[in-house]
C-alpha cells in the first residue's frame, strides 16, 4: 500500500445516484490498484459510509475471485436469512441455475453475479458449488427492493434463476468462496470505512491523535489483508482490530459531533454498518481463541 497516497489527499468524488457509473469513474481515478488499495484509497475518496462500504465490499469480491470482472460485482448466497448450506434451495444442474437468492447488494447495477448453488446428488449431504452469471442473461433477474433507512444510496435486490445458463468456478463452494468471504468482507469493508474516517477527520480538523489512531488501525488492516481468512490466527488479528476500532468510538461520536452537520447526519445515520455481522464475526473470533 502506497501509503503517502492516502496521506496526502484531500480529494473526494462527488456521489453518483449511478452506482455503476460512479464505481467506474473511481476505477479510472484510481488506475492500477491492488484490493487492499481499492478499499483504502476508495474509501477515502467516497463521499458517504455507504459509498465506502460498496467499495469494500467491491474489494473483498476481488480477493475472492481475483479474475474477476472490473466492473461492479455481488455475492450472492443467503436464502430465507441464512448462509447454511442445507437451507440453501438454488440448485445447478448441467451448468444451469434455477433458485432464488433473498438479499444482493447493489444488485440492481451489478454487472456480475457469484451465486452458490446446491450441486449434490440427492440424498447426499449438502454440498456447494460457486458459479457467475451475468445481468441481463436469459433466466437472470433481479428485483429491486424498497431502499431501507442504512445506506439508502445502496440498493438491494433479490436474484431471481431460471434456468440460467452460469460459469463454474473451481473448489467448494462453502470451503473456499462462501465461508472465507465472510472475513474478507469485515477486513475490507473495515479498511474502506477507516479510511473514509480519516478523511472526514482530515476535512474536519478533527484531534491529530485520533486522526493516527485512525491510521494506526488502517496498518492493521493491511496485515490483516495478508493473512489466510480461513485460518484462525487472521480471525484473531481482525478481533483486535475491531476491538480497537470500538474503544475509539466514543471519541469519533464526539468529534461528529463537535463537527460539519452533513457528516454528523451521515455518520448517525450509517454507522451501524460495522455491526451487522457483529454477531457472526464474535462467533468466529471465540472459535479461534479456542483453538489456541
Amino acid at each position: 500500500m502506497p501509503w503517502q497516497a492516502l496521506l496526502e489527499s484531500r480529494e473526494r468524488l462527488p456521489a453518483n445516484p449511478d452506482l455503476a457509473e460512479g464505481y467506474g469513474a473511481l476505477l479510472s481515478h484510481l488506475g492500477t490498484f491492488t484490493p487492499f488499495e481499492l478499499a483504502v484509497r476508495g474509501g477515502r475518496l467516497m463521499s458517504t459510509p455507504g459509498l465506502a462500504f460498496l467499495v469494500g465490499y467491491q474489494a473483498a469480491l476481488r480477493m475472492l475471485w481475483p479474475s474477476a470482472p472490473l466492473s461492479l460485482g455481488a455475492l450472492c448466497a443467503t436464502e430465507r436469512r441464512s448462509l447454511r448450506p442445507a437451507d440453501m434451495q438454488t440448485r445447478l444442474e448441467d451448468l444451469r441455475l434455477s433458485g432464488r437468492k433473498d438479499f444482493v447488494t447493489a444488485g440492481d447495477a451489478a454487472d456480475w453475479l457469484l451465486v452458490a448453488a446446491r450441486s449434490e446428488v440427492p440424498g447426499e449431504r449438502a454440498a456447494l458449488r460457486l458459479t457467475v452469471v451475468y445481468a441481463g442473461e436469459p433466466g437472470v433477474k433481479v428485483q429491486t427492493l424498497p431502499a431501507i433507512g442504512l445506506m439508502p444510496e445502496i440498493s438491494h435486490g433479490c436474484l431471481l434463476l431460471d434456468n440460467a445458463a452460469c460459469e463454474l468456478l473451481a473448489g467448494d463452494g462453502w470451503d473456499a468462496y462462501v465461508k472465507p468471504f465472510r472475513t474478507l468482507e469485515d477486513t475490507y469493508v473495515l479498511s474502506a470505512m477507516l479510511a473514509w474516517l480519516y478523511g472526514v477527520g482530515q476535512d474536519s480538523g478533527w484531534p491529530q491523535t485520533l486522526q493516527l489512531q485512525l491510521l494506526g488501525l488502517l496498518a492493521g488492516c493491511a496485515e490483516v489483508s495478508r493473512q489466510n481468512p480461513s485460518l484462525s490466527g487472521g480471525h484473531i488479528l481482525l478481533g483486535g482490530l475491531f476491538t480497537q476500532f470500538q474503544v475509539l468510538r466514543p471519541e469519533i461520536d464526539a468529534a461528529f459531533a463537535n463537527g460539519p452537520e452533513p457528516w454528523r447526519s451521515q455518520w448517525s445515520r450509517d454507522q451501524a454498518l460495522l455491526d451487522l455481522a457483529a454477531s457472526a464475526r464474535e462467533q468466529r473470533l471465540a472459535k479461534a481463541l479456542a483453538s489456541f
